[in-house]
């Protein structure tokens, strides 16, 4: 018998029971909401001086080549450190990254030279603040059953951010400019390291250092390049994230060109992607257990890719928005899917080196994707380049499916030692 709807929502957010996490969620909700407004309005600032997808793709490289270079050693380094220290310093350096965005262009003084800087600066934050954020998980939930549970609200909490930031950037800047919503992005950092600073955290017990860094990203290139699960889950991961950053980058071509609208409609576009992946990240949630989430990753991989194509093809404003629900659907059952299998299968003294490699994934495939994007659509146009992005998302799930079985082999006696799967043997 279905549990009964109020008992689901319980289940759904049992991760919040733990005071730290709860502090986290309520500090990370305000502050993301800033985050998806500088996304926005970054983009717009840049489209509006100068009206090139070619160096929309620029700025888009120059914000996540150097998170690409460093991330493996950043992964190193959030092994050694103090955690929470570490987040405390990286959302710091994140605020004062957005100020200055705000100070020079409400000043009406920012060049895309500025903007290529700063936004290169936010690359090496993201380089060390994401690896970090993503092992702190473990300290702030006291439960380890209730992790996979806590990564599913992470993900719902940077959605619902999606979803609302977006849609207040593209009034802000209607109203009052790009220049406001980089201000309040800079203020709402301050949510975060107050969170961080009330939690009362078991100290982090920092690794004694008895290898060089040579020998410690080695071992950790050989951990995730031998262990299949992670290995084609990261790959898969890489791949999604690479088109995912595509059709990011030239949706506002999309708005401008294709829908023939304004900021309003880039905001509703990024908004409509938002909902998807809200809903998407609550019924990750409401999952009571890890069991089947690689076969749900390889679905969403393929409805992806087909809703991108149609999102290619589209010229009428209702289509695009729902091509866009599903998109952020399929994109989130990956990423978050792809994290809960990976932090789960990890051993704890290589989860930092290899959440490194996952945020190499999501953010470091993040240039060549703003590359690609600039390039295709300089010679192709926008809508070809989604249409040619989503038939690599179709494909990729297709490689996911031939290789499901060997990854599974791997998982079961694992699955089964921590007591998510059966053991034959006891029955």
């Amino acid at each position: 018998m279905p549990p009964r709807l109020p008992d689901a929502f319980a289940h759904a957010g049992r991760a919040l029971r733990h005071r730290n996490f709860r502090l986290f969620f309520f500090g990370q909700s305000t502050s993301l909401i800033g985050t998806w407004m500088t996304r926005l309005a970054t983009a717009w600032l840049v489209y509006r001086l100068t009206h090139s997808a070619l160096l929309l793709g620029v700025v888009g490289f120059a914000g996540q080549i150097l998170t690409f270079a460093l991330a493996p050693f950043a992964g190193v380094w959030v092994e050694r450190l103090d955690r929470r220290r570490m987040l405390v310093w990286t959302q710091a350096a994140a605020a004062a990254q957005s100020l200055a965005l705000a100070v020079m262009t409400l000043a009406n003084v920012i060049t895309l030279g500025d903007i290529i800087g700063l936004t290169a600066l936010q690359g090496v934050i993201n380089a060390f603040d994401m690896p970090a954020r993503q092992a702190f998980l473990v300290q702030m939930v006291d439960e380890r059953a209730d992790l996979v549970n806590a990564i599913a609200i992470n993900s719902s909490m940077a959605n619902g951010a999606r979803l609302v930031g977006p849609a207040i950037a593209g009034v802000v800047i209607g109203a009052l400019g790009e220049g406001w919503c980089f201000l309040i992005d800079g203020v709402s950092y301050f949510a975060v390291i107050a969170s961080l600073v009330m939690m009362r955290i078991t100290p982090h017990v920092v690794r004694r250092v008895v290898k060089s860094l040579p020998e410690e990203l080695l071992e950790g290139w050989e951990y995730v390049r031998a262990f299949r699960p992670i290995r084609s889950i990261l790959i898969l991961f890489a791949l999604v994230s690479l088109l995912q950053t595509v059709y990011a980058v030239l949706l506002p071509i999309f708005a401008g060109e294709v829908l023939h609208g304004s900021a309003y409609t880039l905001g509703w576009l990024t908004a409509a992607s938002g909902v998807g992946a809200l809903a998407s990240g609550i019924t990750l949630a409401a999952r009571r257990s890890v069991r089947g989430l690689t076969r749900t990753v390889q679905v969403a991989t393929a409805m992806f890719g087909v809703a991108l194509i149609v999102f290619g093809a589209s010229t009428v404003l209702w289509l695009s928005l729902a091509m866009m629900l599903l998109v952020g659907f399929g994109m989130i059952q990956v990423f978050a899917g792809s994290n809960t299998v990976i932090q789960t299968l990890v051993s704890d003294d290589m989860r930092a080196r290899v959440m490194s490699y996952y945020t190499l994934a999501f953010f470091g495939t993040a240039p060549f994707g703003s590359l690609l994007a600039g390039t295709l659509a300089h010679r192709i146009g926008a809508p070809n380049t989604a249409m040619v992005t989503g038939a690599i998302g179709v494909a990729a799930a297709l490689w996911f499916t031939f290789e499901l079985p060997k990854v599974r082999a791997v998982m079961r006696p694992i699955y089964r030692e921590m007591g998510i799967l059966p053991d034959p043997a006891a029955t």
